[in-house]
């Protein structure tokens, strides 16, 4: 079980990263050092589409970029179920091979998966997979406490970082409008906690994806994600 000083100790190596590629990474390193585990898959969420999009995957030979790798995860009720209520669930056997599928398979010794949700304040806005243990490992209902705690503390991590401004064209307004998209928020809904219309809610969304080069709102979303713009 890992003490609470030494998880208080790894989690300040975080601010060692100095830019949004170098903070994914430390995500990931800090974890492996923190846990039993042998790789580390990192997703971002979104729930246009209960959409689960790869980034990087790291491992002992060093980091793989997933990004071909998309999910609806309605369709991996372990992750689903993670991300629901926001707490680090577990599964293996027969259960692991019901609830996720091959792209999360590497070698036939895979029979296993850990998922930690990442919570930025009340939204889930990604979520850590892992397929392969130390041996003898234990995955029991305490270190999927700390784990659930860990994704909360991402969370915190990267809220400090996310821009209020957007340096690559968007308005304060047009991002915002993004970031409420991320968080889950209908038209209706922005429209009313920002006290504008729902045409120009929908005019902040068109013209952004314009802006970014994309083709819908979840390419948009995924590109600001990308370049560090939105955590």
């Amino acid at each position: 079980m890992t003490s609470q000083y030494t998880f208080q100790h790894q989690i300040q190596k975080l601010e060692e990263a100095t830019c949004h590629e170098e903070r994914l990474y430390k995500i990931l390193e800090v974890y492996m050092e923190l846990y039993p585990v042998m790789n580390a898959y990192l997703f971002r969420f979104s729930p246009l589409g209960f959409l689960g999009e790869g980034i990087i995957l790291l491992t002992s030979d060093g980091i793989i970029h997933i990004g071909d790798i998309r999910d609806d995860i309605r369709s991996l009720s372990i992750i689903y179920s993670a991300i629901n209520e926001k707490k680090a669930k577990y599964c293996s056997g027969i259960e692991f091979l019901k609830q996720t599928s091959s792209k999360y398979i590497n070698t036939s010794s895979v029979n296993s998966i850990l998922v930690v949700p990442i919570c930025f304040r009340s939204v889930i806005i990604g979520y850590i997979c892992t397929t392969e243990f130390k041996k003898e490992s234990r995955i029991d209902d305490k270190l999927l406490s700390t784990l659930t705690l860990y994704g909360k503390e991402i969370g915190k991590f990267l809220e400090k970082f996310d821009s209020v401004e957007d340096p690559q064209g968007l308005s304060k307004r047009e991002l915002e409008v993004m970031r409420r998209i991320t968080w889950g928020e209908s038209t209706k809904e922005m429209a009313d906690s920002m006290k504008i219309s729902e045409l120009t809610v929908k005019q902040y969304v068109k013209t952004a994806i314009r802006k970014l080069g994309a083709q819908n709102r979840s390419h948009a979303i995924g590109e600001l994600f990308r370049r560090g713009i939105i955590s």
